[in-house]
């Protein structure tokens, strides 16, 4: 595909993105419909699924342009402070991230059975296969560097950090109002004494463990802008 071409694509899929981001925030997912993101952005119907197939791609889209730039500032931070790849740091930035982007709050906060498709959907399973991946590389990196606290299987820190980082997602319903800063450091102190050494790293280990961590997430990234992009983005 030609630069040009390629270029034109991705405004075009832009412009239904921040058409749909739009709809979703007045609106809520359960109401988003392919013709009135279509009508927000000037353009056919028809424009819409030369993009997407279906709604629920489309919702996918959004959440995955969302998480691309997440995974931006996270390899971004970790390049200029290498320390920011230790689990704790990690996590918080990322939770913080999160919680302050109300598209993905949305995308999350809907009905059970709408999370059930998008879930079930081809386009999600490529997204989970990649997280899997990239996870994995970034705890063998943070292990190979003495990162983490010995005699840990990795495994099980995986599941681990999995677990706490959701758990802290999902109690936000019950804690109405609680300062995200706050929960972010509680997630991040919670995670430091689990899965971390007791004592703080050297900063060269943290350096040297950097450009992995960044691959990992950089090529995360690129999976997720795919998912939101499709033809646009190759």
């Amino acid at each position: 595909m030609a630069k040009s071409q390629r270029t034109d694509l991705g405004r075009r899929a832009d412009a239904l993105l921040d058409a749909a981001a739009g709809l979703l925030l007045a609106d809520g997912s359960r109401r988003i419909r392919i013709e009135e993101v279509a009508a927000r952005a000037g353009v056919g119907k028809g424009t819409v699924y030369l993009h997407w197939p279906s709604r629920d791609h489309l919702l996918l889209a959004v959440g995955a342009r969302e998480a691309a730039a997440m995974l931006d500032l996270v390899a971004a931070a970790v390049e200029a402070d290498p320390v920011e790849a230790a689990p704790h740091r990690y996590l918080r930035r990322h939770f913080l991230e999160a919680v302050r982007r109300p598209v993905l709050r949305l995308i999350f906060g809907a009905e059970a059975g709408e999370l059930d498709a998008l879930a079930r959907h081809p386009a999600r399973e490529r997204v989970a296969e990649a997280k899997l991946v990239a996870g994995r590389e970034y705890l063998s990196a943070l292990d190979r560097h003495r990162l983490l606290r010995p005699g840990q299987d990795l495994a099980d820190v995986e599941y681990g950090m999995e677990a706490v980082a959701y758990g802290f997602f999902a109690a936000e319903p019950f804690r109405p109002g609680a300062d995200p800063d706050y929960r972010a450091d509680r997630l991040a102190e919670v995670v430091r004494r689990a899965f971390e050494p007791s004592r703080a790293p050297s900063p060269d280990r943290y350096r040297e463990a950097a450009p992995q961590v960044v691959a990992a997430f950089t090529r995360l990234a690129v999976q997720f802008r795919h998912t939101a992009y499709g033809t646009a983005a190759d």
